[in-house]
C-alpha cells in the first residue's frame, strides 16, 4: 500500500477514525490492529517474519528481566560481604548469563534478514568462485521476496533488545504493546528507527485528539506527497534517461544526472518520511527526525549525521560505542602506538569500527556490489578525515584561511556535496 495512493489515504482516515472513537484504554490495541490490517494487505505469508520477530523478543526480554530483578535481589543480600574484586567478579558473571540470552536471540533474528536479503547474493558469488576454481560443485540459489520493512522491524526491535540488555528500559511483559511497537505501521515501510524509549508511552497511553498536531500531520504528509510525486517523480525522469545509455551522454550530462539523483533521491525517501511522521501526527504520536537538510553539511561526516539520522543513530549506540570501547580495539590502540605511533594509534579504535560500520550501511543498503563499494566509499572518506583532521587544521592555520566567512563555509558545502554526488553514482549505476 504505497503512502502516496489513494488506498492509503482512505485507509488513513478509517484508522484514525476508529483510534478516536475507541475508549481511552484499549486505544492502544485499536493501533495494534490497524497495525496488522495494513501488513495484511502486503500478504499474509509475511506474517510468519514478524510474528517470529516479535514472539523471539518477547521471550528474551522477558527472561532479561526476570534475571535482572532476580541479580539486583540477591547482590544487595551479598552486597556487603563483596568485596571490591568479588563485586566486579559478580558483574563480569552475569553480564555473560545476559549474553547468553542476548547473542542467540540478535542471531536469529539478523539472521533471517541475512537469509532473506543476502542468501542469493552469497550463493552466486560463491558459484562464481567455484566455476573460475573449476570446483564440479554449484550451489542452489534462492530468491526470497523481502517481507515489507523488515530491514527497519528488526533493527528496531533489536535496538530495544540491546537496551534491556543494558538494563537502560524496563522490558514490556506485555505481549501485544510489543508487538504495537514492532509493527507501528507509519515507521514499518521505511522508518524513522524508533527507540521503545521515546514511542512506547505514546503508543501505549491512549491520546487525545490533538486540532494542532493534526493539521501539522495533515500538512507534513501534503509537502511529502509533493516532495515525491512532483520534485522526486519528475527528477527520475531525467535521471532514468540519461543512466539508461550514459555511454552515449558526454561527462557534463552525466554530472548533471548524477546531481538530480540526488535530489531525487532526497524528494523520495525524506518525502516518504514526511508522511510517516504525519500520520503518525494524526494519532497523536511523535517520530523522530530523520533528515537535516543533508546537502548543506559541511563534511562528509557531517552529511551522515543529518541523513538518515535514526539509521546513524542506531549504528553509533550498537556498533560504533561497543566495539570502540571494546577490550580487543583497546589492545589494538595499544599496539597502533607502538607500531604507527601515538597520533595514527590512538585513532586506530575509531578508524577501524567506522569503517566497519559503513561497510555494514553499504550491504544494509542492497545485497549487490555497487553496495558494498558503496560502503567502502564514505568508510575510506570518513576514515581519511578524521586521519587528516589535525594536519588540515594546522595547513588551515598556516595559510590564515578564514574559516568563519561564508565563501569558506559554502566551499565546505560545495566540496561535500560533489563527494555525496560522487558516491550516489555507485549506487544509481547499473552495476558495481
Amino acid at each position: 500500500m504505497a503512502f502516496t495512493s489513494m488506498q492509503f489515504v482512505m485507509f488513513l482516515v478509517l484508522a484514525v477514525a476508529l483510534y478516536y472513537i475507541t475508549p481511552k484504554r484499549y486505544r492502544w490495541v485499536t493501533l495494534l490492529v490497524v497495525n496488522y490490517v495494513f501488513y495484511y494487505f502486503t500478504g499474509i505469508k509475511y506474517f510468519i517474519y514478524l510474528f517470529a520477530t516479535t514472539i523471539s523478543t518477547y521471550i528474551a526480554t522477558i527472561k532479561l528481566g526476570n534475571m535482572i530483578e532476580q541479580n539486583k535481589v540477591a547482590f544487595q543480600a551479598a552486597k556487603a560481604e563483596l568485596d571490591r574484586d568479588a563485586k566486579k567478579a559478580w558483574k563480569a558473571n552475569f553480564t555473560k548469563r545476559k549474553r547468553r540470552v542476548l547473542i542467540p536471540t540478535l542471531l536469529f533474528n539478523f539472521g533471517i534478514l541475512a537469509v532473506l536479503k543476502y542468501s542469493a547474493f552469497v550463493s552466486e558469488n560463491l558459484n562464481l568462485l567455484l566455476e573460475k576454481l573449476s570446483a564440479p560443485i554449484e550451489l542452489p540459489v534462492f530468491h526470497f521476496l523481502l517481507p515489507l520493512g523488515i530491514s527497519f522491524y528488526t533493527f528496531q526491535t533489536m535496538g530495544y533488545l540491546i537496551d534491556v540488555y543494558r538494563e537502560k528500559v524496563t522490558p514490556e511483559r506485555n505481549i501485544g504493546r510489543l508487538a504495537l511497537f514492532i509493527s507501528f505501521f507509519p515507521t514499518i515501510v521505511q522508518g524513522p528507527i524508533g527507540r521503545f524509549s521515546a514511542l512506547s508511552t505514546q503508543l501505549f497511553v491512549g491520546n487525545d485528539f490533538s486540532y494542532q498536531k493534526a493539521k501539522f500531520g495533515v500538512q507534513l504528509m501534503l509537502w511529502g506527497a509533493f516532495k515525491k510525486l512532483v520534485i522526486a517523480d519528475r527528477a527520475g525522469v531525467l535521471v532514468d534517461t540519461v543512466f539508461a545509455s550514459y555511454d552515449t551522454y558526454g561527462g557534463t550530462y552525466i554530472a548533471v544526472a548524477a546531481l538530480v539523483y540526488c535530489i531525487q533521491l532526497y524528494g523520495d525517501f525524506s518525502g516518504g518520511i514526511d508522511i510517516a511522521t504525519g500520520a503518525a501526527q494524526l494519532f497523536g504520536i511523535d517520530l523522530e527526525k530523520n533528515f537535516e537538510r543533508p546537502y548543506l553539511a559541511t563534511s562528509i561526516p557531517d552529511f551522515w549525521r543529518r541523513w538518515h539520522i535514526t539509521l546513524g543513530a542506531w549504528f553509533r549506540d550498537y556498533v560504533f560505542y561497543p566495539l570502540s570501547l571494546s577490550k580487543f580495539f583497546t589492545k589494538v590502540g595499544k599496539k597502533g602506538r607502538q607500531v604507527f605511533g601515538n597520533y595514527i594509534g590512538k585513532l586506530l579504535p575509531v578508524l577501524i569500527p567506522q569503517f566497519i560500520i559503513f561497510f555494514l550501511i553499504g550491504i544494509w543498503h542492497g545485497a549487490e556490489w555497487k553496495y558494498i563499494a558503496f560502503g567502502f566509499y564514505n568508510g575510506t572518506l570518513i576514515v581519511l578525515g578524521i586521519l587528516f583532521e589535525q594536519p588540515l587544521q594546522n595547513l588551515v592555520q598556516k595559510l590564515k584561511i578564514n574559516t568563519a566567512c561564508f565563501s569558506w563555509h559554502l566551499f565546505q558545502i560545495l566540496r561535500t556535496l560533489v563527494l555525496v554526488t560522487l558516491g550516489k553514482i555507485i549506487t544509481r549505476a547499473p552495476s558495481f
